[in-house]
Parts: C-alpha cells; sequence; structure tokens
C-alpha cells in the first residue's frame, strides 16, 4: 500500500479526444443539468406521499437535509479548486490518505453506480407500462424494456461527451417543466386545509425529524457528479464548483416547493396512501385524469436524465483510477471523450443484475443490494470531507486560502457529520453488507498494487 501523501499527477487528456467532432467539454450550463439531473432521479415523484405520514414537520427535515448537501457541495466545489482531474471523491481521497483511500473511494463509487442504474431502471418500467400497457404484459416484455432503458442512454454515451451533453440538457429541461409546473403553480392552487397535522406520529419532534430524514436522507445523492467528470468540464478549476453549488441548490429548490405544493394540493389522508403523488397533485389543478400521463412522461424522462448522466459518472471514477495504476488499464480506453469500456463494463453488470431480478423474482435481493448503495455511495463522501479537513489542518499553504481558513473548517465539519448521517440513515443491515463489498474489493486492490509494483521495479 502507498503510504506517500501526495497529490496525483494532473490529468491531461488525449489530444485525440479533445479534437474529435464527437468530444466536446462541458460548459457551466451543462456541468450544472449534470448535477440537477442525477440529482434529481425518479424519487422526486414518491417523496410527498412517503413522508406524509409524519405531517409538514417532514419539510424542517428536509431543510435541514437540504443545508447540509449545500455544506457538501461546497466543500467540493473547494476542492474542485485544488483538484480539478476527473475522478473527483477518488482524486481528493488519494491525494490527502495514499493509494488504498483512493481505491475504497473509486471502488464504492463504482459499485454505486452500476447497482443504482439497474434500479433506475427497473423503476423507470413502471412508469413506461403507463404510456405503454403492452411493456407490463409479461415479465420478459418488462425486462427486455428496463435493459433498452439501460442500454439508450449507454449508447448515447458511446456516441461521445458531445451528446451527453446534449441528452442531458434535454432531458433535464423536459423533466422540470412538469415538475415547476406543480413546484410553482401549485402555490396558486394551495389548500392550507390540506396540510394536515404538523406532526402526525406520536414521536417526538426530534424523533419524527430523523424518521422522515431516513426517507430523505438520499435525495441529494449525485451532488458529486461534476466533480467525477472534472476533466470533460471546461475550465474545471472555476466551473466544477459553480455547477456543483447551483446544481444542488437548484434540486433543493424543486424539492422542497414540489414537496410543499403536493402537501397543499392533496389532502393529507389521501396523500399518505398515494401511489402518484405528483398525477393526483395536477388533476387537483385542472381536474380530470391526464396527470397521469404527464407525470410518468415526465419519470421516464427524468429517469432516463439520470441514468445519461450516471452511466457517464460510472465509467469516470475507475477511468481515473486505472490512470494510476489502480484499476484494470482496459478501463483507461477512451474515444471521443468517453472511457468506452467503463460504460460498457458497467452497463453490462448493470443488465445481469436486472435479467437476475426479473428472471428469479428475486425483488428481496434487488432491494437489499439497492440499500447497500445508500451505504457505499457515502463512502466516497466521508473520505472526500474527510481529504479537506486534513488539507485544512496540516498547515499546506498551497492548499489552503488563509482568508478562507475558518469558514471552510466549519462547512467540512458540516459536511462530514453530513455524510455520517447518511451512514446511518442506511441501517444496520445495510452498513454491514455494504462493509462486505468493500471488502470484497480489498482482494482487487491487492491484486493491482502488486502489479503497479511489478511495473516499478
Amino acid at each position: 500500500m502507498s503510504t506517500t501523501l501526495r497529490d496525483p499527477a494532473p490529468t491531461t487528456e488525449p489530444a485525440a479526444a479533445a479534437e474529435s467532432p464527437h468530444a466536446r467539454r462541458f460548459g457551466l450550463p451543462i456541468a450544472t443539468c449534470l448535477v440537477m439531473g442525477n440529482v434529481i432521479g425518479g424519487g422526486i415523484f414518491l417523496l410527498p406521499a412517503s413522508v406524509a405520514p409524519f405531517g409538514t414537520i417532514s419539510l424542517v427535515a428536509f431543510g435541514v437535509l437540504t443545508a447540509g448537501a449545500i455544506a457538501l457541495a461546497l466543500v467540493f466545489g473547494r476542492l474542485a479548486e485544488r483538484h480539478p482531474q476527473t475522478g473527483g471523491p477518488y482524486v481528493y481521497a488519494r491525494a490527502a490518505f495514499g493509494d488504498f483511500a483512493g481505491f475504497l473511494a473509486a471502488w464504492s463509487y463504482w459499485i454505486t453506480a452500476w447497482v443504482s442504474n439497474a434500479a433506475l431502471a427497473v423503476a423507470a418500467v413502471g412508469y413506461l407500462t403507463v404510456l405503454f400497457p403492452a411493456a407490463g404484459a409479461h415479465k420478459w416484455s418488462m425486462c427486455l424494456a428496463a435493459l433498452a432503458v439501460q442500454w439508450l442512454p449507454a449508447l448515447a454515451n458511446l456516441a461521445g461527451t458531445r451528446y451527453v451533453g446534449a441528452v442531458q440538457v434535454v432531458a433535464t429541461v423536459m423533466k422540470f417543466a412538469p415538475l415547476l409546473l406543480v413546484a410553482v403553480g401549485g402555490l396558486f392552487f394551495f389548500d392550507p386545509a390540506n396540510l394536515g397535522p404538523f406532526r402526525a406520529t406520536d414521536q417526538s419532534a426530534a424523533g419524527a425529524v430523523s424518521a422522515a430524514a431516513a426517507i430523505l436522507l438520499f435525495s441529494y445523492l449525485g451532488v458529486e457528479s461534476a466533480t467525477v467528470s472534472a476533466g470533460e468540464v471546461r475550465d474545471p478549476a472555476r466551473n466544477v464548483g459553480r455547477a456543483t453549488i447551483l446544481g444542488t441548490a437548484g434540486a433543493a429548490v424543486v424539492y422542497l416547493l414540489g414537496t410543499l405544493s403536493v402537501f397543499g394540493l392533496v389532502a393529507h389522508e389521501k396523500l399518505v396512501s398515494s401511489t402518484a403523488p405528483f398525477t393526483d397533485a395536477v388533476n387537483a389543478m385542472f381536474g380530470g385524469t391526464w396527470g397521469g400521463t404527464v407525470v410518468a412522461c415526465a419519470a421516464v424522462i427524468s429517469m432516463l436524465g439520470a441514468l445519461n448522466g450516471w452511466t457517464l459518472l460510472s465509467a469516470q471514477t475507475p477511468y481515473a483510477a486505472a490512470r494510476d495504476g489502480l484499476f484494470p488499464k482496459a478501463f483507461e480506453t477512451k474515444k471521443r471523450g468517453v472511457p468506452v469500456v467503463g460504460v460498457v463494463v458497467t452497463v453490462a453488470l448493470a443488465s445481469a443484475l436486472t435479467v437476475y431480478n426479473y428472471t428469479l423474482g428475486a425483488e428481496g435481493v434487488f432491494e437489499s443490494l439497492v440499500l447497500i448503495t445508500t451505504f457505499t455511495a457515502t463512502v466516497p463522501y466521508l473520505l472526500a470531507t474527510a481529504a479537506q479537513i486534513y488539507f485544512l489542518l496540516s498547515g499546506q499553504r498551497e492548499r489552503v486560502h488563509p482568508g478562507r481558513l475558518a469558514r471552510d473548517g466549519v462547512l467540512a465539519v458540516l459536511a462530514f457529520g453530513f455524510s455520517m448521517w447518511l451512514v446511518a440513515g442506511s441501517g444496520y443491515a445495510a452498513v454491514y453488507q455494504g462493509v462486505l463489498f468493500l471488502f470484497a474489493g480489498v482482494l482487487c486492490y491487492a491484486a493491482m498494487s502488486a502489479r503497479k509494483t511489478r511495473a516499478t521495479t
């Protein structure tokens, strides 16, 4: 294991990639869309009903989580200024704590990406069946639909970063139109009588906030999106931090206003048992039953946009680790600005998991794996925020802005606490099984580290 604390060599992208007409670096708008599109997947369409049983106190939990997510985004922005290379949390962890910590960040993030992609695809099929009932006629038609939902964004990625960015912008605009219709337009139809009790359970206020937060905790996963793809962003030292903060803040506004509007549009007793709260909200605003089709379209577009962005991210971290000799060299292959091997391997693994789910009907196993990702996603966050604390306390002048020392220190501690809260919220079983996934990666690290040592001797 490397014990030398050092910066990774600056990542310089191949000239061929930069010259390819299919490769294009992301500007601030596209990088911001990448963050917002990945943070807001399909979960927003169920969140209001999920937290309604706790009462409107769940909005307080949302506010607390938003503050934590913004703190995390600000820390990532600071780290990106000093380390504007592809890889995000992997780069920061390796720079502070060496190869092993960097590998754990890359390994856990990669697991999170491909398992989450499979989950998103399976969830998208539920909305597709509203638009195309034939897709839900048989489990194999549902399986094929889920595979198509995964491979279409993968093909967009393989076509080049130019197309990834275009798809991300279109998906973000199209999915935000109906969301903003409810989030903003719904306020004009707001009826306070629908809100129900502030605290709808027998729990204390603190207990209710914590219980609601356990459901909402993972709504902000994806705030690191721009940092992971920093190598594809123009002027990353400047734009990555801005995109991270703007994207997270934008997602927070949509989350908070959307949930508040649904609370005020749908009666509390109905919202608690609703399976499509945004559909019910649209129907309450305009009458009729066409809201289901609108929300289904928005949900499918939202998930396709999230899959488009997460597919790129799932390949970027292994790519960065492969360049440092910590992942198989094949993951370093890059064409049209995209790590093609990483994209193909990731979507293949997600597809295999999807087929396994539909073949064996192993919903329990699948849900357990998805829950594990909520733990594995926080490992890079903890390592990255710990790296920022290390940089601030180690007296390395080239890394620390003296005038921002106190502010950056407070933000880093808040972000670390937020990450720890994410770990706690994933539950004992998920933490236990997630640790086993991490330990499985140790064997891979041993093999790659040995290979790297042989190459240098």
